[in-house]
């Protein structure tokens, strides 16, 4: 059986959850991998400087590419449910106002972000300037613009993605994934092995792999025939545009937070420890890119089945689908945390194997980190399951508790008590308190939606 025939009205049982989500979870997983090979030929041939740049300026290209992430997480859940609803042509015009409502924020925010970014760089280096250089700020400068000046098609290739799902060919998504990758991959080889071209050719790579799974997803959809949705026509309606924003605000704060949280991060990192510390976080988090995007891709991969059996009202499937995506998320964690903790040393060696202290440094840090993996899926799952619910306000408050306040706050408190080792342990401590908190407004919200997490019911179909 193809993934095209499994359909969002289906029963779910594990395998077919499983392949559902499998084109989502590889795609964000691919993309998680070439940001990793980014990183490899920027460490191993341009040099620590050109890599503590990257890293210390890549969280703002986040904070404005997850803008792409916001408006495809909230409109992917709003056109589900139209779709649940049975209303296809009310989702096709929704799908089409809010990819040309995306598209025209992404250049507007090219424009109004370039400029800054040298400023904002030399910023983070002067909170600690003995531990920072010139070469670093300029490494980060130039990484920057280019990247802000392509950011647009960052955000379209976030945007499409949750898309495929709700079209029911999520494997076409993975495609156009790997194929940027591939090119991404390829081009990082030759612009930065081969031509020498530093930072300027790992930007130039990247964005060249986002040409394509912005461009072609845009082609597909307003071509492609036999579609589920399509691009056509919009019909402008602010209360879909804001519905989609306020849907997909969770994602957006999620991104955003966490680009700070990576901020806070490195500055307290600079403080303790200089640029090294800046590095190993940077190792640390390409780590955290492939474990997170399992979760990530999951979650984005099974949200359009909730989003339409919200709208269809079917209650016992959405039991179905939480009961059992908490399992999943709780094996897989449990994986991530073995894998990390066996293979810290490994990873870190391909990243770090010219610089022994940083080795040392890294492999401590990343088994701490590790324990973070048996806690963060669920609360990553729970924001966007309400996001799915089209409560937007329940994912965002999720999503900012787990950042901007657990995570914050765990990091400015624990090194003071600490040491350098309570910058790692804060993330186990913000993973606990989310997930926790996750789980409590997924009970509390049980008699609204109609599901049930734990109760057992007669008319819930059997795992």
């Amino acid at each position: 059986m193809k993934f095209g025939q499994i359909h969002l009205s289906d029963h779910f049982t594990f395998r077919k959850l499983l392949r559902f989500t499998l084109s989502p979870i590889l795609m964000m997983l691919f993309t998680s991998i070439y940001w990793i090979v980014d990183g490899f030929f920027i460490s191993n041939y341009v040099g620590s400087s050109a890599f503590a740049g990257v890293n210390l300026i890549f969280p703002v290209v986040m904070i404005v590419a997850c803008v792409g992430f916001m408006y495809g997480s909230g409109g992917a859940a709003l056109v589900s449910k139209y779709l649940g609803e049975g209303n296809k042509d009310k989702a096709n015009k929704t799908f089409s106002l809010i990819t040309y409502s995306a598209l025209i924020t992404g250049i507007v925010l090219t424009f109004a972000f370039v400029f800054l970014v040298r400023p904002i760089a030399q910023g983070f280096a002067s909170i600690n300037s003995i531990h920072t250089t010139e070469e670093m700020i300029d490494n980060a400068t130039i990484y920057g613009q280019i990247m802000i000046g392509g950011v647009t098609l960052y955000i379209m290739q976030g945007y499409f993605h949750p898309f495929f799902s709700v079209n029911e060919k999520s494997e076409l998504g993975f495609l156009f994934t790997f194929i940027s990758g591939i090119t991404n991959m390829i081009l990082d080889h030759l612009l930065i092995g081969v031509f020498k071209l530093g930072v300027v050719g790992a930007a130039a790579a990247s964005l060249s792999g986002m040409f394509i799974s912005a461009v072609g997803p845009y082609l597909y959809f307003l071509l492609g025939k036999n579609n589920l949705i399509r691009l056509g026509r919009p019909q402008l309606d602010f209360k879909d545009i804001l519905k989609s924003i306020t849907n997909g605000s969770s994602e957006f704060v999620a991104n955003v937070s966490g680009s700070v949280v990576t901020i806070v991060f490195n500055i307290q990192l600079l403080k303790y420890i200089g640029e090294d510390g800046v590095s190993a976080y940077g190792i640390i988090a390409y780590v955290c890119f492939v474990f997170f995007a399992i979760f990530i891709g999951y979650s984005v991969g099974i949200a359009p089945v909730i989003g339409y059996n919200y709208g269809a009202q079917n209650k016992d499937e959405l039991t179905n689908v939480l009961r059992k995506s908490f399992i999943i998320i709780s094996i897989t964690g449990v994986i991530m945390t073995s894998l990390s903790l066996a293979l810290a040393r490994p990873i870190t060696y391909i990243f770090a194997n010219d610089y022994p202290d940083l080795l040392e440094l890294t492999v401590r840090a990343m088994r701490i980190y590790s324990v973070c993996y048996l806690l963060c899926g669920f609360s990553m799952f729970g924001s966007s399951f309400f996001t799915a619910l089209n409560n937007g306000l329940i994912s965002a408050l999720i999503s900012f508790c787990r950042t901007l306040v657990f995570q914050l706050s765990s990091v400015f408190i624990l090194p003071l008590i600490m040491g350098v080792d309570g910058i790692w342990v804060s993330i186990i401590v913000a993973e606990f308190l989310a997930s926790s908190m996750t789980i409590i407004f997924i009970i509390v919200k049980e008699k609204k939606y109609g599901y049930s997490l734990f109760k057992t019911e007669k008319s819930i179909t059997k795992l």
